[in-house]
């Protein structure tokens, strides 16, 4: 697939190669690509993506099968090989559309241009041997080993899977990895300060974007969600460039919902990057009080500032502030704070698939600690009769539960108001965590 000398297959395989040497996430690789190659196609964008994603999303699956026909165990394969072989069996076993030949013939040329001539006869052998046995592969019994049997069908590392089942049983740490597996259409959260859900709708639709109301069933005066599709690029629909919606899971408007601010209120953003909960907020708010939206580094604030104009809201200030150092000036002067903190990410592995590959049990442990000096920090900024949020976007008691008792326990001032569990597959989007607490006065 080539457009103006663009090979489709080698922007993919370099992009996998990217996210696998650690030089980016998947969802800033994809963005930045494709972003560079909007002038290609909607079809071949969209290959693009569903095979990236794809191929990520079904690694560990993929990685079985090749071995099962390699001699070569795919740890020991060069990292280019290694790649061409997954994005190619990812073809053969998940896109019909795509000829077998053409897939096996694509990825043999790669490999001579990517200065492995050495080994075409080597990647074209195993392809062939795949596409004409693919069917014989034998994969681990779930009543044997259910554990490995959940890992290779659905690519959840066995660690995830042992902790989420040790939290919340055999059946729903199941159900979440297989949640992963299914393609979920695009959340926007509409500018009620621009535009109406209703007009909002009528105007995609008109350009040929198929909508969807978003009704919460928990939270059935929260209207300000729709689904869409069917859309070919983002920025080049004018609504959203005009600050009329924001692109955001329904999960994550839920914390601004929580914090309900009023006109006029101060709320501080601890970790604001890319700024969605923010304008969230300042747009409950109706434009009125100050909406801090703080976070580390240059870059972040920049993201921040830049949804801020897109929205064209005059009641937010992007802040660049570290959350694990006490701002003095802020302590007890929030009416609201919103503290959706770095986390292991666990809820999101269908938008940001890589993350499976990357996190450790080790990290986790050392993003609690962080969490927690960051919650802490937090929590002094609210004022008496103030409301703090918790959230994060994973799904783990370490990070979640264990964090809120730890922090009410050494903040007895702080009263619990709400806390949620919210898990993948449920209906209410990525996998969430909400706490809502109040400081007493």
């Amino acid at each position: 697939m080539t457009t103006k000398g663009v090979n489709t297959r080698e922007l993919v395989l370099e992009t996998l190669l990217s996210i696998e040497k650690g030089e980016s996430y998947s969802h800033r690789a994809l963005s930045a690509l494709l972003d560079k190659y909007q002038y290609l196609s909607k079809q071949e964008r969209s290959f693009i993506t569903r095979v990236t994603l794809g191929t990520l999303e079904r690694r560990i699956e993929l990685d079985y099968i090749i071995d099962f026909f390699s001699k070569v165990k795919v740890n020991k394969m060069k990292p280019v090989i290694r790649c061409i072989l997954r994005m190619s069996l990812y073809q053969l076993k998940y896109m019909d559309s795509v000829p077998d030949s053409a897939v096996c013939n694509e990825a043999v040329k790669l490999a001579g241009k990517k200065g492995f001539g050495s080994l075409k006869g080597f990647v074209n052998g195993v392809l062939r041997s795949i596409s004409r046995n693919l069917s014989e592969v034998s994969y681990p019994s779930e009543k044997e080993s259910p554990i490995e049997a959940v890992s290779v069908r659905c690519s959840i590392p066995e660690w995830i899977l042992g902790q989420w089942r040790e939290d919340y049983g055999w059946e729903k740490a199941k159900s979440m990895a297989e949640s992963f597996l299914n393609q979920d259409r695009t959340t926007i959260r509409v500018n009620t300060m621009l535009t109406d859900r209703e007009k909002l709708m009528q105007d995609l639709n008109k350009q040929g974007i198929q909508t969807e109301e978003v009704v919460l069933r928990d939270y059935p005066d929260f209207k300000d969600a729709l689904y869409i599709w069917e859309y070919d690029f983002l920025l080049k629909i004018k609504e959203f460039a005009e600050g009329q919606f924001y692109v955001q899971d329904v999960s994550s408007m839920l914390p601004a919902y929580l914090l309900a601010p009023q006109k006029g209120d101060f709320v501080v953003d601890v970790c604001a990057a890319p700024g969605g909960k923010s304008i969230h907020a300042a747009e409950m708010m109706q434009g009125r009080g100050v909406v801090e939206a703080r976070d580390l580094t240059d870059y972040k604030v920049g993201l921040i500032e830049e949804n801020i104009t897109r929205a064209r809201l005059q009641n937010v200030k992007a802040v660049k502030w570290d959350a694990c150092i006490l701002d003095e000036s802020l302590v007890g002067k929030a009416d609201g704070v919103l503290a959706d903190l770095p986390c292991s990410g666990l809820g999101v592995l269908g938008k940001k698939p890589d993350i499976r590959y990357r996190m450790t049990r080790k990290q986790q442990e050392e993003l609690s600690k962080l969490q927690r000096q960051m919650l802490s920090n937090a929590g002094q900024y609210v004022k008496p009769g103030g409301t703090l949020v918790y959230s994060t976007c994973t799904v783990n008691k370490l990070e979640n539960e264990d964090n809120t008792a730890w922090f009410l326990e050494n903040h007895r001032e702080f009263s619990l108001m709400e806390q949620r569990q919210i898990f993948p597959g449920e209906g209410l989007g990525d996998g969430f965590y909400l706490a809502k607490m109040i400081r007493r006065l």
